[in-house]
């Protein structure tokens, strides 16, 4: 019996969004997201409640690393898959539209991909 997730990024034309996100944050950011995949991988997304929310409204979910940057990471779940459409900065209270939108433009492309 698997108890984890698998962590899978989404990659379209070549591209790897999500990871040139996760590259682009500082040594002590990355450890933080790293930190969370880990637990996880091993023991699920609900061994972490504290930093798991569901965004209201949608098929999405959020991995909340708290702190001064407040980093994101927008994902659905998949069987026993967590795929990662968009990582950002949270700089307000609420998700910007924005974020929310691009989201929807990538998970829409990989929900193509699946039907072919």
């Amino acid at each position: 019996m698997q108890i984890g997730h698998q962590i899978l990024y989404f990659i379209y034309s070549n591209k790897n969004p999500v990871k040139d996100f996760i590259d682009s944050l500082d040594k002590k950011q990355k450890s933080k997201v790293f930190g969370i995949f880990q637990l996880v991988e091993e023991y699920g997304i609900f061994s972490v409640p504290q930093h798991i929310k569901k965004i209201k409204g949608t098929p999405f979910w959020e991995i909340r690393i708290l702190g001064k940057d407040n980093i994101r990471l927008i994902f659905i779940l998949d069987k026993s898959s967590l795929i990662i459409f968009h990582g950002f900065i949270k700089k307000t209270q609420k998700t910007p539209q924005l974020e929310l939108k691009l989201t929807f433009t990538r998970f829409t492309k990989w929900k193509t991909n699946l039907d072919k």
